[in-house]
């Protein structure tokens, strides 16, 4: 059925005008692609070995029922495999698109530890959750009790999103604050398209908009508004900022122009792609085509700026990375698929400079070599002396990784307890913070961590949030 609808495919150009035959193409390419994903689900969820122990449950930082809507996808039930799927996690969807399931849950599939390579279980999750968006499955919240406490978020990343998700769920009123012109946080301007489709994002902010969530757009705190008079204007406040501080290399010649930073170069990639006037882009400030880029890091913010440059167009691209790939901090996956579109990794390497003068020209590389093992047990890079040489370039990325804001400061609020790294101080179970009434989630608290850890500390601090309006008292961290 398949190959003659593929035959009928091709062949529709010289049988009408191409505008209809353009449509109808569309047309048959989506249904013959639904045909082989419907195929593909049901052959990889089938696959499930549904072991006694489900390691990749265990290994999933919101304990989704894997092997349960792996089954009933497998016997076709699909809209209660999005039910299930949904149970513990408010943005599967996303979750199935840019979770590192190698490391996750497929990295400890009982199937791929024996040897049969694992079950596709990211693209399963993907694909029932947008199967449920096509069917009109996921609908507003809809709350059964409209409860008078409203709740104040500042943040609308991953972390804010699902707290107000289920926020809203227990009937509290929501309002997210967020410094950006969009809500979304770095799922909307740190993660390029081609991961995670910019739709995608959108549809789940406006199921939120449609569920009662109130947005405060282009709201910087500290500027635009005070903490305090958040504080003022509700029960309960919830920080989800996410960490934004960008490390830089401190080496001559850093200053120079074309030297940029990673989440300035993929802010203003997906800004474009939004339609959006961007200066620095159309000016070729950030923008790879026709340049020599060198990309400065090991995690997956220097694997989307990598593949992102490829896109752009780059004559090379080339990643420094001060350890070798078997210490890369990133997805094995991630690196996989930058090898696979044109990147050149050169392991054990570091900037020591930049060349050029007012605008760079190229890196100055010293070459390492992996000595004993540091505190955390992986092995500390040693500069070899002497083997230095120049890498040409025109565009160098920072991508070393993000801090905490110094919020306590930014905000005036110096009673607001912070770790010595930076980030909030919060209870580990109830995510309360020093503050009465003030609960803190996600990067801001973890340190630059992943979209999931981010929903789960989300999803935990509404029940917490909930718990304290209802008992009506201070939860404090001690």
């Amino acid at each position: 059925m398949a190959a003659e609808k593929m035959l009928k495919f091709v062949s529709l150009g010289k049988e009408m005008p191409e505008k209809r035959a353009a449509e109808t193409r569309s047309q048959d390419f989506h249904e013959i692609y639904r045909e082989y994903a419907d195929a593909k689900a049901t052959e990889q969820a089938s696959r499930c070995s549904q072991c006694g122990v489900p390691y990749c449950q265990a290994h999933c930082p919101l304990s989704n029922n894997i092997p349960d809507w792996l089954r009933l996808t497998a016997t076709g039930r699909l809209q209660e495999a999005y039910e299930v799927s949904q149970a513990t996690n408010s943005f599967p969807e996303i979750c199935g698109r840019i979770c590192p399931q190698d490391r996750l849950c497929e990295g400890n599939c009982v199937i791929e530890q024996s040897g049969h390579g694992t079950v596709t279980i990211g693209s399963v999750e993907k694909y029932i959750t947008d199967t449920a968006w096509e069917n009109g499955w996921v609908q507003p919240v809809r709350p059964s009790v409209e409860r008078a406490e409203s709740v104040g978020i500042i943040g609308a990343g991953p972390g804010g999103l699902a707290a107000a998700d289920m926020l809203r769920r227990a009937g509290v009123q929501v309002t997210v604050y967020d410094r950006y012109d969009r809500a979304g946080g770095l799922m909307m301007y740190g993660i390029p398209g081609f991961k995670l489709e910019k739709p995608v994002v959108l549809r789940r902010i406006e199921q939120l908009e449609q569920s009662g969530v109130t947005f405060v757009l282009n709201c910087k705190v500290g500027e635009d508004i005070s903490f305090d008079a958040i504080r003022g204007q509700h029960d309960a406040v919830l920080i989800a900022t996410g960490v934004y501080k960008v490390r830089e290399v401190t080496a001559p010649g850093s200053g120079a122009k074309g030297v940029v930073k990673a989440l300035d170069y993929l802010t203003a990639s997906n800004r474009k792609s939004f339609g959006d006037e961007v200066p620095e882009f159309d000016s070729g400030e950030l923008n790879a085509a026709g340049k020599r880029v060198v990309v400065i890091g090991g995690g997956d913010t220097a694997m989307d700026c990598l593949r992102t440059a490829i896109r752009q167009g780059a004559t090379s691209v080339k990643c420094l990375y001060r350890r070798d790939k078997a210490n890369m901090p990133g997805s094995q996956r991630e690196t996989q698929n930058a090898e696979e579109e044109g990147v050149d990794f050169v392991w054990l390497t570091a900037p020591k400079g930049f060349t050029g003068g007012e605008h760079v020209e190229g890196v100055i590389v010293q070459k390492m070599r992996l000595g004993a093992p540091d505190v955390s047990g992986r092995q500390a890079p040693e500069v070899i002396e002497g083997a230095d040489y120049i890498e040409p370039a025109d565009l160098v990325i920072q991508a070393l990784g993000f801090e905490p804001e110094e919020i306590p400061t930014l905000w005036d609020v110096p009673e607001l307890a912070v770790t010595r790294w930076g980030t909030i101080k919060a209870d580990f179970a109830t995510h309360s913070t020093s503050l009465p009434g003030v609960f803190a989630v996600g990067d801001i608290v973890r340190g630059a961590s992943l979209v999931v850890w981010a929903i789960r500390d989300g999803r935990e601090a509404a029940a917490s949030i909930v718990n304290y309006l209802g008992a009506g008292r201070q939860i404090a961290a001690e």
